[in-house]
């Protein structure tokens, strides 16, 4: 798929992964629109984006659904090209110690309102006949490690409701792009050794920048990628969770203390 000139929203976008993805969208020429749940705090020119024109602010709360339907209801006639569901959450730890209001709002974010903006804003593409929709899955909607119990079950929704909708969209012209999300060095990821490191060894865990991975990104849409997944080390744990599972079991276990 074309970028150049596209319309792109993202979620999530004043920092980490969609800061990253708008940076890129940007820079290919596309006009982005940067979903946030407080755009008066973001300076666009300040993180780069000099032509305004192209860049803009928008509030989107994907933990709230009224500003999600009020969104929908004053874009649904705009042409977005690529909707990017990026905005998450991150819990972990175990269950018994998880605080069970941040598990409500971790699937809010992460799962109900991607699937509630989607729905808001396909009709318009699928009447267009092109577009595409692209949801942050991670590696944990693929591996299901001890301590990440919520955090899993709702990416593991996202994979399977992208997959669901891909064949939906069949001969409609408008395609889906699932992103099996590895470690990216961001504030979320700094979360992860306070939530879990007192019950997983973290020795191995690994990341990129957001920069870097948002080439990966924008290299599967023009591919017209169904989904990204990474390589290496993390490529072949994928593999082990999908087609020998009962090793992965093994090998995910082999670090972890109650």
């Amino acid at each position: 798929m074309e970028i150049k000139q596209k319309k792109v929203l993202i979620t999530g976008a004043n920092r980490g992964i969609g800061l990253g993805l708008a940076k890129a969208f940007y820079d290919e020429g596309a006009h982005v629109l940067m979903g946030m749940r407080n755009p008066k705090k973001f300076d666009l020119k300040d993180n780069g984006f000099a032509d305004e024109g192209r860049a803009e602010c928008v509030a989107i709360d994907m933990g709230s659904f009224e500003t999600i339907d009020k969104f929908i209801k004053e874009n649904v006639e705009h042409d977005i090209d690529i909707l990017v569901n990026n905005a998450g959450q991150l819990t972990g730890g175990l269950l018994e110690n998880q605080d069970i209001k941040a598990i409500y709002s971790m699937f809010q974010v992460n799962l109900v309102g991607l699937v509630h903006l989607t729905q808001g804003l396909l009709p318009q593409m699928v009447k267009r006949g092109s577009g595409k929709i692209v949801n942050n899955a991670s590696v944990s909607g693929v591996m299901h490690l001890p301590c990440a119990s919520t955090y899993a079950a709702a990416k593991t929704g996202v994979v399977a409701f992208t997959n669901s909708l891909s064949l939906e969209l069949k001969g409609t012209g408008v395609t889906t792009l699932t992103l099996i999300t590895p470690g990216i060095k961001t504030r979320m990821f700094d979360e992860i050794a306070d939530l879990y490191s007192d019950n997983i060894d973290l020795s191995q865990l690994s990341s990129i920048s957001p920069e870097e991975y948002a080439q990966k990104v924008l290299s599967a849409i023009k591919n017209d990628k169904l989904f990204y997944k990474p390589s290496g080390s993390v490529g072949v744990a994928l593999c082990l969770a999908r087609y020998l599972p009962f090793l992965f079991r093994k090998l995910g276990t082999m670090g972890f203390k109650r």
